[in-house]
């Protein structure tokens, strides 16, 4: 084995365990749905009912600046068969903290939510996809497990039409997708100033995915659900920070 070749075995395999889940592999006919920054009422509660009515469920990874000023859609989102795990005490990027209050965020918001919902949270989310290898470590040690995605419909885009989601959302249709969809725009309410909100049907875009989705022979499920029948496909996506 060339020097180049055990270099890149070394990197597969330190990523096959520190890195984050991207995907599930699995010959069940599946694709996880997710949805971040929620919850909120009017949207996620709307999402609920059409994954109930699709007989289709999904993890959301909610805010605890939202959970808190909703608690009972959270503890609805946990009850309905669909996963709720965490995206962040707020919307701030996890690389501009300092390592040792990301890694009290991690503990703390961990016990919050769990104390919301009732029952035990496995993943996190990064706002933004972005974790140090230093922030891993600190979620990791909160016992949770962070997960990326494959591909998305890139909702957070304000200029993007409705076709373009939906194209976006085309190129990763496969078995174990791990897809990016939000129930909700981080705002200030949630430490940030992401720009102007795009302005979409939220609800109709969720029909159109599982459509989608559905044509292919695959359906909806939460990640704990797709885990079930397949194992999670780990890869090393980190960045670095500016303190972290």
């Amino acid at each position: 084995m060339t020097a180049r070749s055990l270099a890149r075995e070394t990197l597969r395999r330190a990523t096959a365990v520190a890195g984050s889940i991207v995907s599930v592999r699995t010959t069940a006919d599946e694709f996880v749905l997710t949805y971040d920054d929620g919850p909120v009422a009017g949207t996620t509660d709307r999402l609920l009912e059409l994954l109930a009515a699709r007989e289709a469920s999904a993890t959301f990874f909610v805010l605890l600046t939202r959970v808190r000023r909703d608690p009972g859609l959270t503890r609805a989102v946990a009850d309905s068969g669909s996963e709720v795990a965490l995206h962040g005490v707020d919307h701030v990027d996890a690389t501009s903290l300092p390592p040792d209050e990301f890694r009290r965020r991690m503990h703390d918001g961990r016990r919050e939510l769990e104390d919301a919902i009732g029952r035990r949270v496995r993943w996190y989310r990064p706002p933004y996809g972005h974790l140090t290898l230093s922030a891993w470590r600190s979620v990791r040690d909160a016992g949770l497990t962070p997960v990326i995605w494959s591909t998305g419909v890139r909702d957070g885009a304000a200029a993007l039409s409705d076709a373009e989601r939906i194209a976006s959302a085309a190129s990763g249709v496969r078995r174990g997708a791990i897809l990016l969809a939000h129930d909700n725009f981080a705002s200030a309410l949630d430490g940030v100033d992401d720009g102007p909100e795009p302005q979409l049907d939220r609800l109709a875009l969720a029909e159109a995915v599982l459509d989608l989705y559905g044509a292919a022979g695959l359906r909806a499920r939460s990640l704990s659900a797709a885990l079930e029948a397949g194992r999670p496909v780990k890869r090393g996506v980190f960045v670095r920070g500016a303190r972290a």
